[in-house]
């Protein structure tokens, strides 16, 4: 039960944005900069990264919805890939390139000074730029902040994976921001 009165059928993030529309809109803003850039990393990249690391906060409505994403991207139908991911993504498929920004997005997710010298020149060596690194750095501080969010008022989650991959392909075609982002969640 949400710690504050939210509206019923708005789960995750959504109801507390409903909640406050004036501080939905920056943060609706901030994740189409973030996820919907096509400089650098691509869109599948951002959402993997975004997904790991609410993985890692044990945040299950961003793990699942951002999950899903991803894997609409990487037209990961059945979200195996998705979980190699969540689970041990240095036993993945991922590119060398992957493998070391989300090495450096799980120590973001620690806490920023967790990311060494040692992990930026592996990220480089993998051929990660500047810009993938910044990038990856704060995708996964944003991702805390969103987590924290989240799970700090206790919002509720669906649990039927079918939803997740309809409000995904929203997202795929409208962002953050879409027409109706507080369609009530069956």
């Amino acid at each position: 039960m949400p710690h504050i009165k939210l509206e019923d059928g708005v789960p995750g993030i959504l109801g507390p944005m409903k909640f406050s529309p004036k501080t939905a809109e920056p943060l609706n803003a901030l994740a189409n900069a973030l996820l919907l850039a096509d400089e650098g990393l691509s869109r599948g990249e951002r959402e993997l990264i975004g997904a790991y690391v609410s993985a890692q906060n044990d945040c299950f409505f961003c793990q699942t919805i951002h999950g899903a994403v991803a894997s609409a991207y990487y037209d990961d139908e059945d979200w195996s890939f998705m979980q190699s991911v969540k689970t041990n993504y240095r036993e993945s498929t991922l590119s060398d390139k992957m493998k070391a920004l989300l090495t450096i997005a799980g120590s973001v997710q620690k806490g920023g000074k967790y990311v060494t010298e040692a992990q930026i020149l592996a990220a480089k060596e993998a051929g990660a730029d500047d810009r993938d690194i910044h990038d990856t750095v704060l995708i996964s501080a944003a991702f805390c902040m969103f987590n924290r969010y989240v799970d700090g008022l206790a919002t509720t989650a669906p649990t039927n994976p079918a939803i997740y991959k309809s409000r995904a392909e929203n997202i795929v075609k409208k962002g953050y921001s879409g027409d109706s982002p507080y369609e009530p969640y069956d």
